[in-house]
């Protein structure tokens, strides 16, 4: 589904990333781990087709097709999501306009009809069931006046709604309680098929509890420098991030 090799990156001439290689593929769920600034955020920015970042080297390649020759809309409607790391209030856009006009340009991307209201709405009842989002926020402008466990609940509600094919979490769980944390995730784990797949960024084991994810990288300065299983999430949860830096120190 999703193929890396040797991706370069900067931002203000500053090279952020320095060599990622990574292949997902359908029904994977991959966990993208490292402290702050190695080069995470840039990554997930970066493939959804941020102005700021700047592609200096390499190919990423999206179900065959030249993902870096794509505009941000488009590499969208090619079915690639990203749930922010803190997502933005869109003051006097409601929720419902924004997601019909969302899923309706995807379906005109794909050469299908317009939805019509009542399918619309019949749908965004049965998603919004799933992340359990109150129907009063739901009828609220985009994140406008939401707490933040309710701004990334709202965040799956969304992926639920588009039903993308490769979905990026970009540290969803930062700032949740326990509870709203459980919420998010179960929501998340009902959208899981076969056909879809993940690349979910985090500092923490927690996340991973209830995701479960089939493959563990470590990003440091730059460059995936160790890939496993999931026990790889358990050992940084109780050694930190210290002892793969040392492993790769030359």
């Amino acid at each position: 589904m999703l193929e890396i090799k040797d991706l370069h990156a900067s931002i203000n001439g500053k090279e952020i990333l320095k060599g990622i290689n990574l292949i997902i593929n359908a029904g994977e769920i991959h966990a993208l781990m490292g402290q702050n600034g190695a080069g995470k955020s840039t990554l997930s920015n970066v493939l959804v087709g941020h102005p700021a970042y700047e592609v200096t080297q390499g190919t990423v390649r999206f179900n065959g097709k030249d993902l870096l020759a794509l505009k941000p809309e488009e590499r969208a409607h090619e079915g690639l999501f990203l749930s922010f790391q803190q997502p933005v209030e869109i003051p006097g856009v409601s929720m419902i306009n924004f997601m019909r006009a969302a899923l309706n340009a995807k379906r005109k991307y794909q050469g299908l009809e317009p939805m019509n209201a009542g399918d619309f709405l019949k749908l965004m009842r049965e998603k919004r069931k799933i992340v359990e989002l109150d129907n009063k926020l739901a009828n609220r402008s985009v994140n406008e006046g939401f707490s933040g466990g309710e701004k990334k609940r709202n965040e799956i509600f969304q992926m639920a709604m588009l039903e993308p094919q490769l979905s990026i979490l970009d540290e969803t769980d930062s700032g949740l309680d326990v509870d709203a944390l459980r919420i998010v995730a179960e929501g998340f784990n009902k959208l899981r098929t076969p056909q879809t797949a993940a690349l979910v960024i985090t500092h923490y084991q927690r996340l991973l509890d209830y995701l479960r994810p089939d493959i563990v990288h470590v990003l440091l300065d730059g460059r995936i420098v160790k890939t496993g299983g999931p026990e790889l999430a358990q050992d940084i949860e109780n050694r930190g991030f210290d002892w793969i830096k040392a492993e790769n120190t030359y």
